[in-house]
């Protein structure tokens, strides 16, 4: 049993001691003291799946709708080239298109197998291998093997996936094995494969071919030929999306307000889902609200305001809090002056009441966040020491500090109270934040208000959602709120790459993101953070991880190349009386997973839980 179950086991037990105690729809979750004892070991085998019939196809079961919320776009913008921003994967319901290996039961420290029915490490060859399902078919018809896998991989190469950096090769070994051989063995390559959604051959393997060409021949990143099949695929437009899952996109249905999800008859698990369509309504916060409001939307992951959530409730709509893991961050543009010294943004943070941002933002579902080391305060104390938790700085909330701080640098107060830096520049910023989040919104629109009060004069924007990661992306923003930590992998690497890689230039394919130099002078020792992030996840002992997360942690908290506000819990509203019966209670064991990450409806509609009611 691999030692990162364990900390997933870890991480659910003090999730649900946190929530089982809180009051009804109330719950204040703390972060742990100190780490759970030890969980009894899990089972080493995955959750049995169901098996397709490999004589003849599944016939659906007549079945409801389920409605769900997700924002898109619509065409041509709006696409099916699920590589590139912009395509209709619908988020959590991509899960139930183009299906990945298997999903994960978080307080189980079991998966759920999907388009993988086995794998392990091979530790003596660098090796970690998969078995396929077989007799899984695509929705065009054809097979699924190990041709679709390799060539998800392949092109995958093109766009940066993290997973290169520990893998090297992959190799189908027969029509239903690949092996992955790992010029850096490490436990996060089976996070990176297992979970990862597989695209068809039919439709991108022209493309991973060339790709393994370019290889042969030399020809990597840097090289004219990869750049322009980069594009190539990235300027790709399929004519739609073929799946292995039980769902799939009928093109007619899409809307600017829905679209709908029509059975797959040619999926495995046709006849294991019990609804014939999902209705998946577009918007975020603003769109969605008076659609659960009047009983139109079954279920929703967006971030609600505390009086919107009032309102459910009052209307007899049970509200469900998963953790989330991650939360609000305020980023920084570091080719701009002063904003990349850290003295700066470490006043930033002893400026910002994070207690008060993070109940005007969402109310009993927002926690402040204390030990400000880019991962959840829940899994802190499973990677570091006491010793080591014991040399954070926690940024509590202290102005004078902040003053302190940059007085020491040289900065001084103008006339009118507002600082000015050691150059004469007053320090005025933008803050962009996506409008339509109305929690973000608030987090940027209470961040700039005590910022300016503070003498930091912040103009705060909202963006439409949608723009608003590719312009941090690109490096097109002065300050900016963002994703910290991470709300679909637990291993504190995913929360460092999903921050520092994918919104840098180290793993942003748009631009160069907020230009944070991961070469760094800390303490009078140079550090090069991107190669401590991914030797953070370097080997097959988690425990000998530990030493390097401790380090990356420390870097991080002294740094603060992003400013973490507060973390998230779910206030997802649940109607339990319109069209779904079969809803896990609060207390189940579903509810322990990210709701993002192994999201708990879509596994329960895979698994049959849910169905419509009265049938």
């Amino acid at each position: 049993m691999k030692r990162w179950y364990l900390v997933l086991v870890l991480v659910a037990v003090v999730s649900l001691v946190v929530v089982a105690c809180a009051p009804q729809a109330q719950p204040t979750p703390a972060p742990a003291e100190k780490p759970a004892e030890k969980p009894t070991e899990a089972p080493a085998k995955p959750t049995e799946a169901p098996e397709p019939t490999p004589t003849e196809a599944p016939k659906p079961m007549a079945g409801g709708e389920f409605h769900g919320a997700w924002p898109y776009k619509v065409p041509p913008e709006g696409h099916y080239n699920t590589y590139v921003p912009n395509s209709i994967n619908l988020g959590i319901y991509w899960d139930v298109m183009e299906m990945p290996g298997a999903m994960y039961i978080w307080s189980r420290a079991e998966w759920f197998p999907l388009m993988y029915t086995e794998w392990e490490f091979v530790p003596e060859e660098d090796l970690f291998v998969v078995k396929l399902r077989q007799g899984a078919k695509w929705s065009d018809g054809t097979e699924f093997t190990a041709e679709d896998v390799v060539a998800t991989f392949n092109v995958g190469r093109l766009f940066k996936w993290t997973v290169f950096k520990y893998v090297d090769e992959i190799k189908a070994v027969d029509k239903y094995t690949v092996q992955f051989r790992m010029k850096v063995p490490s436990t996060v390559v089976e996070r990176y494969v297992v979970r990862e959604r597989i695209r068809a051959a039919s439709t991108y393997g022209e493309f991973a071919k060339r790709v393994e060409e370019l290889l042969a021949a030399g020809k990597g990143p840097d090289s004219d030929e990869w750049k322009a099949l980069q594009k190539e695929v990235t300027d790709f437009r399929p004519e739609k999306m073929v799946v292995t899952g039980p769902y799939m996109i009928d093109p007619d249905s899409i809307t600017e307000a829905q679209l709908t999800l029509v059975k797959n008859p040619n999926s495995w698990l046709a006849d294991q889902v019990k609804f014939d369509k999902l209705v998946i309504y577009n918007g975020e916060t603003p769109t969605v609200t008076p659609l659960v409001l009047a009983g139109d939307i079954d279920y929703a992951t967006h971030g609600f305001p505390p009086a919107t959530e009032k309102q459910f409730v009052e209307q007899g709509i049970r509200i469900a809090r998963p953790p989330i893991y991650s939360g609000p961050a305020i980023y920084f543009n570091h080719d701009i002056y002063p904003l990349n010294r850290a003295e700066f943004r470490q006043a930033v943070a002893y400026a910002i009441n994070r207690d008060e941002n993070a109940t005007v933002s969402l109310g009993d579902s927002a926690k402040a966040v204390k030990y400000m080391v880019g991962f959840s305060d829940t899994l802190v104390p499973l990677w570091l020491t006491q010793d080591q938790i014991g040399q954070l700085d926690t940024y509590p909330y202290d102005p004078q500090k902040a003053e302190e701080i940059l007085m020491g640098i040289g900065f001084k107060r103008d006339s009118d109270g507002v600082w000015m830096d050691d150059k004469g520049n007053r320090l005025e910023f933008e803050l962009t934040f996506p409008a339509e989040y109305a929690d973000w919104s608030a987090a940027g629109q209470n961040a700039a208000e005590q910022l300016t009060k503070f003498g930091i004069k912040i103009t705060p924007r909202g963006v439409q959602f949608q723009q608003h990661p590719t312009e941090v992306r690109q490096g097109k923003f002065q300050m900016a709120i963002r994703h910290w930590g991470s709300s679909t992998n637990p291993h504190p690497h995913f929360a460092y790459q999903g921050v520092l890689f994918l919104y840098n230039y180290v793993g942003s394919p748009e631009g160069k993101g907020m230009n944070f130099p991961m070469q760094q002078t800390v303490d009078g020792k140079e550090v090069d953070l991107e190669q401590l992030i991914v030797q953070s996840a370097e080997g097959l002992d988690e425990e000998a991880q530990k030493a390097m997360v401790a380090e990356v942690a420390a870097v991080f908290n002294k740094l603060l190349p992003v400013v973490p506000l507060w973390e998230r819990f779910g206030n997802n509203p649940v109607n339990e009386t319109a069209r779904v019966t079969g809803w896990p209670s609060d207390d189940h064991y579903l509810l322990q997973n990210s709701a993002y990450g192994d999201n708990w409806v879509i596994i329960a509609l895979l698994q049959g839980m849910l169905k419509p009611i009265g049938q």
